[in-house]
C-alpha cells in the first residue's frame, strides 16, 4: 500500500482531476482511493488517464480535451458525476491510498517448479515470502515498463515462467546475501543469465507491440 499528498484538484464535465505532491507509478485502469478532500470527491475510484497537461473538457465524442500549453505532472484522470470545480489547491490537503496486491503465482507453483514441498513450516513461510515478492516486484517492473496488468490474473504463459523462475531464485537464496547460499570456501557468483531470462519472460527491456 503507498500513500500520497493530493495538494490540488477539479471536475469539470463530470470528469475529475487530482494533482500529488510526489510522483507515483499509478496507470490506467488501477483504483485509487481518496479521502480528506472536500466536493465529493472522496472514495475509491478508477484511473482513467494519467495526464501531463491541463484538463479542459470532453468533446462530443467524450474525448478528454487538453491544453498543451500548460504543464502539470502527477495528475490522475477520473469520472466523477459532480458540479463543475475550478482547479485549485486542495485545503488542507487530501490523502490518495494505492493498494495494489499482485497474486499472479501460488506456493503451488513453486512447489512444482522446485520438485519438492517444503519440509518445514519456517520452509513453508518462505515459500510464500517468496512468491509475495516475486508477484510484487514482477507486476512493478512490467507496470514501470508500460504494460496495464490486471492484478489477479498472469497475462500470459511467458510471463507466470519468469515470476516462478524469480520466486525460485529468491528461495535458492535462503541465507545468502546477494547468489545462491553455497558450503564452498571461495565465493560463487549468480547464475549466469539467471536474470537476463526473467525479464525476457516478462516482456521488460524490449519494444511493446499490440
Amino acid at each position: 500500500m503507498a500513500t500520497f499528498t493530493v495538494t490540488h484538484h477539479q471536475r469539470l464535465d463530470n470528469v475529475a482531476v487530482v494533482q500529488t505532491l510526489e510522483s507515483t507509478d499509478i496507470t490506467i485502469g488501477q483504483q485509487i482511493t481518496l479521502s480528506g478532500l472536500a466536493h465529493g470527491l472522496n472514495g475509491t475510484q478508477t484511473v482513467f488517464a494519467v495526464p501531463t497537461n491541463f484538463f479542459i473538457g470532453v468533446d462530443e465524442e467524450g474525448d478528454y480535451l487538453y491544453n498543451s500549453d500548460v504543464v502539470i505532472p502527477n495528475q490522475l484522470l477520473f469520472q466523477d458525476i459532480g458540479d463543475d470545480l475550478e482547479r485549485s489547491a486542495a485545503d488542507p490537503v487530501g490523502t490518495l491510498v494505492w493498494t495494489q496486491t499482485c497474486t499472479w503465482i501460488t506456493v503451488a507453483d513453486l512447489t512444482e517448479f522446485l520438485g519438492i514441498s517444503g519440509a518445514t513450516a519456517n520452509d513453508t513461510a518462505f515459500m510464500t515470502s517468496s512468491v509475495n515478492a516475486s508477484n510484487a516486484w514482477s507486476f512493478k517492473r512490467r507496470n514501470q515498463a508500460g504494460y496495464h496488468d490486471s492484478l489477479t490474473s498472469v497475462p500470459d504463459s511467458a510471463v507466470k515462467a519468469g515470476v516462478v523462475l524469480m520466486a525460485a531464485s529468491l528461495y535458492r537464496e535462503r541465507g545468502s546475501i546477494d547468489s545462491f547460499a553455497s558450503f564452498q570456501d571461495m565465493s560463487i557468483s549468480a547464475p549466469v543469465a539467471s536474470m537476463g531470462r526473467i525479464n525476457q519472460l516478462l516482456g521488460i527491456k524490449r519494444s511493446q507491440v499490440a
